[in-house]
């Protein structure tokens, strides 16, 4: 078969590999479609020390099942699925808690194993939800990431229903948590980013406002344009010095900040401002199983359209894709992948 596989930062090239072998718990899936990942881009780059070349990356995806393990229940060939690709131990405390997103020997298919930047692509039966033949293979790949947009936003406006909220980052994460944020009735939602075609996205969305940080004054016009109930929640999908200090200077005394983008490791914060304000900074890596459920309970109902904002490209060309993604000359804020 023939698989994308990242060999070096900055190159990907397209080699033939063998088709995986399933195991009597397993599931081969035919890939229909896998969308690229942010993290991908710093993997591709050489930043993500969890990516080791040579690997077929690839974890945001949907696709057919072509066989089937000896032990698999309740599945059979030809039904289109959607993969979970986070799996955990199920043993350790915090899965017993629940949060098996935290467990220290959770693997993520594409990271930890062969992803779907391939035709084929092995997947434990138990990672697999069938989805209806209503939603394209596209709409159902943006699961994973829809997940991890749900939950950031569900619990940062869990104590603050018809907040006014402040998003860094449109990409798609960014994009989605906007999204999400609506669903959830936030009164009004502004989007930042500095790539000012990413921002035509929320723009044509009906975004209460978009603006780029390089704006004089950027952070007053906000204050400024939701007026004086301000600013109860910040989701910050971009995750870099500029943006969490942005995000303090922004957020109400006793509001939320929560940070999802990892674009930086290291920022300097101003605690004693957050302890006499009581803000409260949360951080959110992944789903639980319930976000994943949601999620694509909210695609197969329509509730997020990825049409305007999404190209679709081939496999063959997805080294360029992402040099595309990583210079910025990409317009679209998500890239899917066809064999």
């Amino acid at each position: 078969m023939k698989s994308l596989v990242w060999t070096k930062p900055e190159w990907m090239e397209i080699q033939e590999t063998a088709e995986p072998e399933i195991s009597e718990n397993d599931v081969l899936v035919k890939v229909d479609a896998v969308g690229i990942c942010g993290s991908e881009l710093e993997g591709y780059l050489g930043h993500n020390s969890l990516r080791v070349p040579p690997l077929v990356m690839g974890h945001e995806f949907s696709g057919t099942i072509e066989r089937a393990g000896s032990k698999v229940k309740g599945l059979s060939e030809g039904q289109r699925v959607v993969v979970n690709p986070l799996q955990s131990c199920g043993s350790c405390n915090v899965c017993r808690k629940g949060l098996v997103q935290l467990c220290s020997e959770r693997s993520i298919i594409g990271i930890h194993r062969p992803g779907a930047f391939a035709e084929y692509v092995r997947v434990p039966a138990s990672s697999l939800h069938v989805i209806p033949e209503t939603i394209s293979p596209y709409r159902a790949s943006l699961t994973e990431p829809l997940a991890c947009s749900l939950r950031a936003v569900r619990r940062a406006m869990g104590n603050h229903p018809f907040a006014n909220v402040v998003v860094f980052g449109a990409g798609t994460i960014g994009l989605l948590s906007f999204l999400v944020a609506r669903i959830m009735g936030a009164s009004r939602v502004v989007v930042i980013d500095r790539n000012e075609e990413r921002l035509k996205a929320p723009e044509r969305l009906g975004a209460f406002g978009t603006i780029s940080p390089a704006r004089d004054g950027y952070i007053r016009k906000i204050k400024e344009s939701v007026g004086p109930p301000g600013v109860d929640v910040v989701i910050d999908a971009a995750g870099y010095e500029s943006t969490r200090q942005a995000a303090l200077e922004l957020i109400n005394p006793g509001g939320t900040v929560m940070n999802i983008g990892l674009g930086v490791n290291e920022t300097q914060i101003p605690v004693n401002v957050c302890i006499r304000s009581e803000i409260t900074i949360l951080g959110s890596f992944c789903y639980e199983a319930q976000d994943f459920h949601d999620a694509l309970q909210l695609l197969i109902r329509g509730k997020i359209d990825e049409t305007p904002w999404s190209e679709i490209r081939s496999m063959q060309d997805g080294n360029q894709a992402f040099r595309d993604l990583v210079n910025g000359n990409v317009k679209s804020a998500k890239i899917f992948l066809t064999p």
